[in-house]
């Protein structure tokens, strides 16, 4: 026995050699294998320790504890020690204290509980090393090997318990050398650093270390149950002044740092962290790494602990029956169901149990089916064709390792006999009447629902499948904030693969799939925290340009039940909440989204761009002003009221805080179709209350700028553009009951010129006045009869519309140049009082210029706009001329001659006004009164004939309806003047001249004297 405690002694000394610098003593662990009969051990066989004069050897125990059988060798850990990492990773059932089997002649042992392993890398800096990146068997990198191994555990062989030292690689970078170290005991971190820092001085070099056994990971025991709460413990061996740090990786996926979340809640301190998981899920499932990031000057040591955690699982079902509707020919039947159940496909081993209520025979389970990621477990039972009170019922029940369960259960509706249902169509079996069927969507997520009627006929199919990627996207969208991994960062890489997925527009060019996307948005928005950079935003504005594309325009437009949001609506609200989180710096165009911000500085406004729409904002505040232009998107957002219609693309102007003043946002867009006179024009924003555009604090800037806008909020904004016209009260009728009053009165002046017409043209100069008037009342009679007739133009074809328009162009054009006609003659007889005019000269003139040239615009006017086409000769919905602005369309050649002739008469008014006022000296002093009043007689007299009336026509041309109460009352004047302007030109021109009254009133009197001639000639024949 003491041979054999010799052999032990030298095996398990612990050299304690003090060197010449006087230093602390070096260590070394020795590890001896003792072969002792079972029957020798005794508890105290080992001394506590051994010394000389230079020696000693210390804390002398046993590790690993061995035993052969049947050809192998089971060992298993001595208290307060563990299996090593290399024998963990070699075999996954050797980890901890576990026993284990190994082959007969191998030499594992088993270290301290509380070792410590060292990985790092050394990188020196200058050449004296350099040999040690020659090859690994010349006798230089022999020399340069040994040289820094020794430097190194000089240093580091003074660390109580120093096991094991090895440079496992050398590389460039100056000199890299990759080292490993074991201490076999408890290791104070602060002397590591110690240490540490020695060396970093003597080979002037940086270093990076990897500690495992400095920090303690309590867990768990595995598995543990799903949904259950749970905590680990990370503890350091003294306090490290820095807080730690918790990471969770999963199979082969990424590390996800751990934060507190609404799953996870973190108590950390420079000691202690205790991480508190709330809900046991999937997600949990994996490694669990908690480290202590120290750093001094070139030094870097990072302390870890790692250990796994298993989740016994429970699946999402779902279930159903082949037939989904069986069917009964006889009520002897008994039909055969296939109960399924399916899950998707995890790590978790299930055993799967079926009952039933109301079924005739028992449940037979089948094997269960792996495909494409999903387990179908099926089962076989019988149902009967007698109608029970209860409908059949088949139950599914799954239980992981713990014996946790969950079930999903299956009513089974039998068509019974005589029972109406639907004939199986397509992918569709057979359905009761009033009843709903449900098909798996293929390759996708989701149902197809079918429902067959009260009346045994098959309804439209409602498909809610989801693209699988997209289906993903939505689920990691849902679980950013749990606390597995940064929230911004998850949803960076949410966004990321978000703009990857909707670039392919056919992908996801459903309802469903475009719902499920906007939902992303939607989820993402509701992260008050959330605060986008970089890659993240371009991902959002990426993904929310590309939902925009023109070729999903049919996904927006699906109608949605009252209470529910449109996916318009959750679109622009999930972005506009986005933008206030995101941090865009500089402009972003995409096809379909341009983001533009601007500093607003104090005692200055700010002003963005997107899409031609100019934003320019102002406060009292300071910050950054984000401005969003969305194409598309002003047709799908809903819009209640049929009488206006969007004309803008949507604009959204939002700041990244709050604003305590009043803002001034001042807009100019740029309208999708130009606004026609006299349509009004709504400045709104979107009002999420109300779900609709409102024009509350927007006012529209009036006709002369179209787009302008001014608002006293941030919001999204637009303009809406009335579909028709605005139409004054009353408008019609006036015009109407006008027209047609004034055709009765120019036939009446037509018949009182025929009756008077000898008595009155005794003279060149008063035949030539008539003669203009009866032009002007029958060129006004036949223009109003045409007006009358168009007065309705939707009611009429397009081919009468162009044809009554040539003809009132003609016939009013054609009165006016009578009228000037008119005026000119009395200009001359004013002017030229004792000079006799040629009869045949200016009847030839006058119908020259009142037919010829009418004629001629009205032709030229009609071929030089495209030959009369509609919307440029002329318009269908008003059966007139085209006004598109000023001086722009076909009405200016209507109303630059009306003006011009006008002018010319407007002008002969006031030669004879001034003649009348400039009498003869010798006349004597003239009445002030008198002549006042032959003023008025002739302005009233010659006003209605000249045509000075429509004067009022400039300001109908010129002002807009849109314009307020000025407009309409310029409307108003030029009606009532101008319908009534046939009773105007009877009262004023026929029975206001005397000289054809008093004709009038001889032939009157005449028919009346040769009537009562013949009433007494007829009564004395009777007598």
């Amino acid at each position: 026995m003491n041979k054999m405690w010799g052999f032990i002694l030298l095996y398990i000394l612990g050299l304690n050699i003090s060197q010449a610098t006087g230093e602390a003593p070096s260590t070394q662990m020795y590890y001896v294998k003792l072969t002792i009969d079972k029957s020798a051990i005794t508890n105290n066989m080992l001394p506590s320790n051994l010394s000389d004069s230079t020696w000693q050897v210390d804390e002398l125990h046993p590790t690993t504890t061995c035993k052969d059988v049947v050809g192998k060798r089971e060992c298993r850990c001595e208290s307060g020690h563990r299996w090593s990492d290399n024998v963990c990773q070699s075999n996954s059932k050797c980890c901890g204290n576990d026993t284990c089997t190994f082959p007969v002649r191998s030499s594992h042992v088993c270290v301290s509980t509380n070792t410590v392993t060292i990985r790092g890398s050394i990188r020196i800096q200058g050449t004296r090393f350099h040999d040690c990146l020659a090859d690994e068997h010349t006798e230089e990198f022999q020399n340069c090997n040994t040289n820094v191994f020794l430097q190194m555990k000089k240093v580091y062989s003074t660390l109580r318990g120093f096991d094991v030292l090895k440079i496992t690689k050398y590389s460039f970078g100056s000199i890299v050398a990759d080292l490993e170290m074991t201490i076999s005991k408890n290791m104070s971190p602060h002397d590591l650093i110690q240490k540490s820092e020695i060396l970093i001085a003597s080979l002037t070099a940086s270093l990076n270390l990897e500690t495992t056994g400095v920090v303690d990971l309590t867990m768990p025991h595995n598995p543990v149950k799903y949904g259950s709460q749970q905590q680990l413990v990370c503890t350091s061996q003294e306090d490290l002044s820095t807080m730690p740090v918790w990471w969770q990786k999963k199979d082969n996926e990424k590390a996800y740092s751990i934060t507190n979340g609404t799953e996870a809640d973190m108590t950390l301190t420079t000691r202690t962290s205790r991480l508190t998981l709330k809900n046991m899920s999937a997600f949990w499932e994996g490694q669990y790494t908690c480290e202590f990031h120290q750093k001094k000057g070139s030094l870097y040591i990072n302390h870890s602990a790692s250990a796994v955690m298993d989740v016994a699982l429970l699946p999402n079902i779902f279930i159903t029956t082949v037939p989904e509707f069986p069917r009964c020919r006889t009520m002897e039947d008994l039909l055969e169901v296939r109960g399924k159940c399916l899950i998707r496909e995890d790590n978790e081993t299930y055993t799967v149990t079926w009952r039933s209520q109301d079924m005739l025979a028992k449940i037979i389970p089948l094997k269960a089916d792996y495909s494409s990621g999903e387990a179908v477990y099926a089962a076989e039972t019988g149902v009967g064709c007698n109608s029970p009170q209860q409908r059949p019922k088949l139950t599914c029940t799954f239980h992981n390792i713990l014996n946790q369960t969950r079930d999903a259960s299956f009513d089974i509706n039998i068509i019974y006999v005589g029972e109406s249902f639907c004939e199986a169509e397509g992918d569709w079996g057979e359905a009761k009447a009033g009843f709903t069927a449900v098909l798996q969507c293929k390759d996708t997520d989701g149902l197809r629902q079918r429902k067959c009627s009260d009346n045994s006929t098959w309804e439209q199919e409602e498909a809610d499948c989801v693209n699988k990627n997209v289906s993903m996207l939505l689920r990691s969208a849902q679980v950013v904030d749990i606390g597995r991994g940064s929230l911004n960062e998850n949803a960076e890489e949410v966004f990321n693969r978000l703009g990857n997925v909707t670039n392919n527009s056919m992908a996801i060019n459903t309802v469903s799939n475009v719902k499920a996307t906007v939902d992303v948005l939607g989820v993402l928005s509701q992260q008050q925290r959330l605060r986008l950079n970089g890659s993240g935003v371009d991902g959002f504005l990426e993904s929310s340009s590309n939902l925009m594309e023109k070729s999903l325009e049919k996904t927006w437009t699906e109608k949605k039940d009252d209470g529910n949001l449109s996916l318009a609506e959750t679109y622009i609200s999930s972005v506009e909440k986005l933008i206030e989180a995101a941090n865009i710096t500089t402009n972003n165009t995409l096809k379909n989204i341009e983001v533009a911000t601007c500093n607003k500085e104090q005692g200055s406004g700010c002003t963005n761009t997107a899409f031609g729409v100019t934003v320019d904002f102002d406060s009292s505040d300071n910050g950054s002003v984000a401005t969003a232009g969305f194409k598309q998107l002003e047709n799908y957002l809903p819009h209640r009221d049929e009488k206006y219609g969007v004309n803008s693309i949507v604009v959204m102007t939002t700041t990244q805080k709050k604003h305590s003043g009043s803002v001034v946002v001042k807009i100019k867009f740029p309208l999708l179709r130009p606004r026609p006179r006299n349509v009004e024009i709504k400045c709104v924003s979107w009002e999420y209350a109300t779900r609709q555009w409102s024009p509350r604090g927007c006012e529209w800037m009036g006709p002369h700028d179209d787009g302008h806008c001014v608002c006293s909020h941030l919001s999204s904004f637009a303009i809406l553009m009335a579909r028709d016209p605005i139409v004054l009260p009353g408008m019609a009728e006036i015009t109407i009951v006008g027209l047609s009053i004034s055709v009765m009165s120019l036939v009446i002046n037509l018949v009182i010129e025929l009756i008077v017409w000898r008595a009155v043209v005794k003279t060149n100069t008063r035949y030539l006045r008539h003669v203009a008037q009866v032009n002007i009342s029958l060129c006004l009679l036949v223009a109003d009869c045409c007006f009358l007739a168009s007065f309705k133009p939707h009611e009429i074809p397009e081919i009468w519309c162009k044809a009554l328009v040539m003809l009132k162009h003609f016939c009013y054009l054609s009165m006016f140049f009578w009228m000037l006609c008119l005026s000119s003659t009395l200009l001359h007889q004013t002017v030229f009082l004792f000079h006799n005019m040629s009869k045949k000269i200016y009847i030839r003139f006058y119908i020259s210029l009142g037919y010829a040239c009418p004629l001629l615009i009205v032709l030229i006017t009609f071929l030089t706009n495209s030959g009369g086409a509609e919307g440029v000769y002329f318009s269908k919905e008003t059966c007139w001329l085209v006004y598109s602005g000023l001086f722009r369309g076909s009405i200016h050649t209507f109303i630059i001659p009306v003006g011009t002739i006008i002018i010319v008469n407007v002008f002969s008014m006031v030669v004879v006004i001034m003649k009348l006022l400039d009498h003869p000296k010798n006349a004597g002093s003239p009445d002030d009164r008198s002549a006042a009043k032959s003023v008025m007689r002739t302005v009233i007299l010659l006003t209605p004939i000249f045509g000075v009336t429509w004067i009022f026509g400039f300001g109908v041309t010129i002002v807009d309806l849109s314009s307020g109460i000025a407009a309409s009352l310029v409307n108003y004047v030029f009606i009532l003047l101008n319908s009534f302007q046939g009773l105007f030109i009877l009262l004023t021109t026929f029975l206001g001249d005397n000289l054809t009254r008093e004709a009038l009133l001889k032939h009157l009197k005449k028919r009346a004297s040769v009537g009562d001639s013949s009433m007494t000639l007829d009564t004395t024949l009777k007598k």
